[in-house]
């Protein structure tokens, strides 16, 4: 099915979908951010990606506690029976696959009534290894879900939202989408590109209602390094198991450093996407952990040289 064909589909339950009565969501009583009216919405409605596990997992069981319709995201069929027997509505989603992508919204919008107030784009991965061991390929299938899916799937949505005059894209970054850090290459490109696209599009959707937000996590209690060490086997190791990086990368997988004293659980990023979604007047990001809000600053604050030092004392 060609792209046009699924837009079409789309555009015509929005068009058909009923009106739901409007409702106001409550204020929030904490946060740094300049207090004000929490952002009204006809219906709440949230797709969640990558809801299987981790951070995508907590903030799906938060928002639904929170009174929200969430619809949880996941890319192996056994995790989506899994969420919808925990009660979620579960779709199917590879964001690697076009295809399935525009199956989950057509899903998505059936459940919703064609109406979604919020996006957390949260589904991706991360592909551990020194730049020098990273094929094409690899490059490739980490930007085909961390950016490409993301985008198709941002695209998709954003013309529910518009026939709304409403809603919210909340993009998953990273501190590494701030600061690059070795061995993780293809990780630091895929989120460098994320936090372009997020702010070319923020400016674009500049006066429509619609708000995009970046969540930008430091270290986060998750199995991100056990997936992208697997993610690593698969891709480097078996193309070049003789690497000289191998044993460097393993020894970092195995000591959290000075980044375990900073680790924060997934209710933290939680936190962050509740104001994203609720505030009349979102901040454009979002720090999570002491780590990202350290390294915003010193990003701005120190020459290139004084910079890479820094960070070559930190990841020695």
């Amino acid at each position: 099915m060609s792209d046009d064909c699924g837009h079409a589909r789309i555009h015509a339950r929005v068009r058909d979908s009923p009106r739901l009565g409007p409702w106001v969501i409550w204020k929030l009583s904490h946060g740094k951010e300049r207090r004000g009216r929490m952002a009204s919405a006809p219906d709440r409605s949230v797709l969640v990606t990558g809801a299987s596990s981790g951070i995508g997992y907590t903030v799906a069981q938060g928002l639904r506690a929170r009174g929200y319709h969430v619809i949880a995201s996941a890319r192996k069929q056994e995790d989506v029976q899994r969420l919808s027997v925990e009660g979620f509505t579960a779709v199917q989603l590879d964001l690697a696959n076009s295809a399935s992508i525009r199956a989950a919204v057509e899903a998505t919008l059936a459940h919703t009534g064609g109406r979604v107030y919020g996006l957390f784009n949260n589904g991706g991965f991360g592909q551990l290894g020194a730049l020098e061991d990273i094929t094409r390929e690899a490059l490739r299938a980490q930007f085909e879900v961390n950016v490409f899916g993301a985008h198709e799937l941002t695209r998709l949505i954003l013309p529910v939202m518009r026939a709304q005059g409403q809603g919210r894209i909340i993009q998953n970054s990273s501190l590494l989408g701030l600061v690059a850090l070795k061995y993780r290459g293809a990780y630091n490109a895929s989120k460098f590109a994320l936090e372009a696209l997020s702010d070319t599009l923020r400016q674009e959707l500049r006066g429509t209602g619609i708000r995009v937000v970046l969540i930008e996590p430091g270290p986060i209690t998750s199995r991100f390094r056990e997936n992208a060490y697997r993610t690593f086997e698969r891709t480097v190791l078996c193309e070049n198991p003789d690497t000289a990086n191998r044993g460097r990368i393993e020894r970092w997988l195995n000591d959290q450093g000075s980044a375990g004293w900073f680790t924060l659980p997934a209710e933290a990023v939680l936190a962050k996407v509740i104001k994203a979604l609720e505030h009349d007047n979102p901040s454009p990001r979002y720090f999570v952990t002491t780590l990202t809000y350290a390294f915003a600053f010193l990003k701005r604050a120190l020459p290139d040289r004084a910079l890479d030092a820094l960070m070559a004392r930190i990841q020695a």
